[in-house]
């Protein structure tokens, strides 16, 4: 059965005023349409909504039980009519996936510079970080908008565009015969145990590439997928590793090292899946976070 929605409003008034002429001058129409609608109404449900009361009308108790349901079904789509409504005019939540790493300084400054240009823009977000593979997955799953993370595969067919970079640096253990340089060739780390990030992670891609340009790698000690883990197995002595500057490493009982060469560059992708429309909300973050990275590198 499907009831007209204006029928279900029509009855709806009549059971608040419960007066034919008074309902329809409310609802702007005349009283036999009113009249008709209820009627088409008691029609398809088989059974009587009002009975007259001298001049007024009274709702019988088919119509008291329906009532409560008419009015609770109407609310729940007013909410949503409102939402479809809010999100059509740019408002709503933004459903953001990031690393980790980005959740220290980058997803935060960025988010809080675009609500601060617009306050009023009756946009929020939400936040998930994690690894890149589980991130894509959860790009082509729905579960984001947009995520921020390391290159997808191209046979994903996923747009990716470079928005910001990061810098790599050697950490070893502070009584390492290396701890006392300032930079260092990768080729020089080759006869040192190595903690690495776990295999699938982007990073680890990024760093194999690396080490592949220097014709060797290190023995793998330790693999595993937290930066933070990394930097605590090197200051506790397990071996030395590449990973992304992060302010805590100045904590730790660890030497940094610039490396020297090879030349490297990882970037972090925004990335969408074009197949998914991008609500308003997320296509102007999407272009502010463009517009930023655009200023960044020119």
């Amino acid at each position: 059965m499907i009831m007209n929605l204006d029928h279900l409003r029509y009855f709806v008034k009549l059971a608040e005023i419960r007066h034919y002429t008074r309902a329809a001058e409310q609802l702007c129409i005349s009283q036999p349409s009113l009249s008709h609608a209820i009627n088409q109404l008691e029609t398809e449900l088989g059974v009587p909504l009002f009975e007259r009361s001298g001049r007024n009308t009274t709702l019988t108790r088919f119509g008291e039980e329906f009532l409560e349901c008419a009015m609770r079904s109407l609310d729940t789509l007013d909410v949503g009519i409102g939402s479809l409504q809010r999100s059509a005019r740019g408002e709503g939540v933004v459903r953001l996936g990031f690393l980790r790493t980005l959740g220290v300084d980058y997803i935060p400054g960025l988010t809080a510079d675009f609500l601060n240009a617009d306050p009023d823009c009756g946009i929020q977000f939400s936040f998930h970080s994690g690894l890149s593979g589980g991130l894509i997955d959860g790009l082509m799953q729905r579960k984001f908008d947009l995520v921020f993370c390391s290159e997808p595969d191209p046979s994903l067919g996923l747009s990716a565009v470079p928005v910001t970079s990061q810098e790599l640096v050697m950490i070893v253990p502070k009584n390492h015969p290396l701890a006392g340089q300032e930079s260092v060739d990768l080729a020089d780390t080759l006869q040192y145990p190595a903690v690495f990030f776990a295999e699938g992670s982007g990073l680890r891609k990024v760093i194999d590439r690396m080490y592949d340009k220097v014709g060797g790698r290190p023995a793998s000690v330790i693999e595993t997928e937290e930066d933070e883990v990394i930097a605590g197995l090197v200051s506790a002595g397990f071996g030395v590793a590449v990973v992304p500057y992060m302010d805590m490493l100045q904590k730790l009982d660890i030497s940094l090292l610039k490396i020297s060469s090879p030349p490297y560059r990882r970037d972090f992708f925004m990335i969408q899946d074009d197949a998914v429309f991008l609500p308003p909300a997320a296509q102007r973050f999407r272009s502010f976070v463009l517009g930023r990275a655009s200023k960044t590198r020119s």
